[in-house]
């Protein structure tokens, strides 16, 4: 990751987020905590999703994370690169979709017949 832009995590940092808004901090952390427990799917498919999602928001610290906690929960490296597959799948496939609407402006702006 470039230092530049994004901080290398660090105590301080968390203390200062804890600091200044302890009671999201805890709703967050219970919220993650509630989300990633086995449910309807096992944890392990929760992180591969979050894989997937997290390169599709190109978030470094979320993509770093899940990909951490996907290989703690079992995953392997093959389930998370066909994880990041499908979502760059869904980004070129949501361009493509939206392409109708340069299509439909294109069609507007032709000359009359």
């Amino acid at each position: 990751m470039d230092s530049s832009m994004y901080p290398t995590p660090s105590a301080e940092l968390a203390r200062k987020r804890r600091e200044l808004a302890p009671k999201q901090l805890e709703a967050f952390r219970n919220f993650s905590a509630s989300v990633f427990a086995d449910g309807a799917l096992p944890n392990v498919t929760k992180q591969l999703i979050a894989v997937a999602v997290a390169h599709t928001t190109q978030c470094p610290y979320c993509i770093k994370g899940h990909t951490e906690e996907a290989l703690k929960h079992g995953a392997t490296e093959a389930q998370i690169m066909e994880a990041i597959w499908v979502a760059a799948e869904m980004r070129a496939g949501g361009a493509y979709a939206h392409s109708n609407l340069a299509l439909d402006v294109m069609h507007q702006h032709q000359p009359s017949a």
